[in-house]
């Protein structure tokens, strides 16, 4: 597994790059210390012995540029146009694209705004539709930096069987120490409290790309029946539930 920088658009944009064949882009989700490390790595080598697979860090996140709030706007536009302008930069076609969370709502958007550049699309526990903020939401989005603070952030994500590696924890607070990485998720945090995270109905059906849509039946942060709603609107749809 390689690690490479590239200019999406304005962007300094890292990503990691694993594996032959079609390509695979996967985009992690929106909580504090996210990124495509830890979002990707349990399921990265597997999908790359079929794969080229290419795991990216979004603006904001991870060792990707995170530009001063005062001048860029965190908003959902301007995350799908970097992912749109980090696919155009890779130069390598339809990619299919698979998305968690945040990750999801902002794939949903490239295959509104540039379904040409999109093969197949996935969707895991999948933000873009408008939903009651769970507890567990408000937990993420409410996040101070503290070691607590994370263990008690990744516990909001996960099942209350779930083994939790505190290594996992350890490395996401420290990514949330790195310069400007607050200031950036603050800033999207106050976006999305203004504007929220979804799409007009009508904009999901536009959807045409044939797509998987993922969610844990007892997913905490996004509730099930946001999957159910997706897997009506989208035409060209299959949902698999996980107990």
């Amino acid at each position: 597994m390689k690690e490479h920088y590239i200019k999406a658009g304005e962007i300094n944009t890292h990503y990691y790059d694993a594996g032959e064949g079609d390509v695979v882009v996967l985009i992690h989700g929106g909580g504090a210390g996210a990124d495509a490390w830890g979002n990707w790595k349990g399921c990265l080598p597997r999908l790359a012995e079929r794969f080229r697979v290419v795991a990216v860090d979004m603006v904001g996140f991870g060792q990707t540029e995170k530009p001063d709030p005062a001048r860029f706007e965190y908003s959902q536009e301007a995350r799908v146009r970097h992912i749109i302008d980090f696919l155009e930069a890779l130069g390598v076609g339809r990619v299919h694209v698979v998305g968690n969370s945040m990750g999801g709502a902002t794939a949903l958007g490239v295959c509104m705004r540039r379904p040409d550049l999109v093969d197949k699309l996935v969707l895991m526990g999948s933000a873009g539709l408008k939903f009651e903020p769970t507890e567990a939401l408000r937990t993420v989005m409410g996040y101070a930096p503290t070691r607590e603070n994370m263990e008690k952030l990744v516990r909001a994500l996960t099942h209350e069987g779930f083994q939790i590696d505190p290594e996992l924890i350890d490395y996401r607070y420290r990514l949330t120490q790195q310069p400007g990485v607050m200031e950036a998720y603050q800033a999207m945090g106050r976006w999305i409290a203004e504007h929220g995270l979804f799409y007009p109905d009508e904009d999901i059906k536009r959807i045409k790309h044939k797509t998987l849509i993922i969610n844990g039946k007892q997913d905490k942060v996004v509730p099930v029946d946001v999957a159910w709603r997706f897997s009506r609107l989208i035409e060209n749809s299959w949902l698999y539930l996980i107990p």
